[in-house]
């Protein structure tokens, strides 16, 4: 049996794999904008929520408090970070972001409805009770808190903390 020349296929060989190379590297092109394009609405969507959920709360405190001048109406909780500074502290995205968020949140709820003149007191109490608290697997981590700053501007509680990774101390 005799066999065809190999030469002659060559050519043919090269373009297919430039065309094979050329379609892999293009669905990695188009991957990673997909990707890019899901980070982004996820990352939207999680900020979206929280507004939302803000906003419904907000008006029902509004109800709750429309004829009270001197009271605490909302809290908005705020983390801090540190920009250009090498630091220790954990990049947070902001799903994670959220629901560490959500829960300062919900610890200090207890300060709605208080009088914004008693805030000293109150912020001392907050600090001890919420000084370097653990939450737990919030998405497979387990994150500590401290306050830094408590802050009344128009019926509204500003809390500023510092998040920190949590190790569990040696048994």
């Amino acid at each position: 049996m005799r066999v065809p020349p190999f030469e002659r296929w060559v050519r043919g060989m090269q373009m297919t794999g430039v065309l094979v190379l050329g379609m892999i590297i293009g669905a990695i092109v188009y991957n990673s904008f997909y990707l890019a394009q899901t980070e982004a609405l996820i990352t939207l969507k999680s900020e979206l929520e929280m507004q939302l959920e803000q906003n419904a709360q907000d008006m029902e405190n509004l109800k709750d408090f429309k004829n009270k001048h001197t009271v605490i109406k909302s809290v908005q909780p705020r983390i801090e970070t540190e920009t250009g500074l090498k630091s220790d502290r954990p990049k947070l995205d902001q799903v994670t972001e959220a629901a560490l968020i959500k829960k300062i949140k919900e610890d200090l709820d207890i300060f709605l409805g208080r009088s914004i003149y008693e805030i000293d007191s109150d912020a001392k109490f907050a600090r001890k009770l919420l000084d370097r608290k653990v939450y737990t697997d919030i998405y497979g981590k387990d994150y500590s808190i401290q306050i830094k700053t408590i802050l009344v501007v128009d019926n509204v509680l500003q809390v500023w903390v510092h998040v920190d990774n949590y190790t569990k101390p040696p048994a």
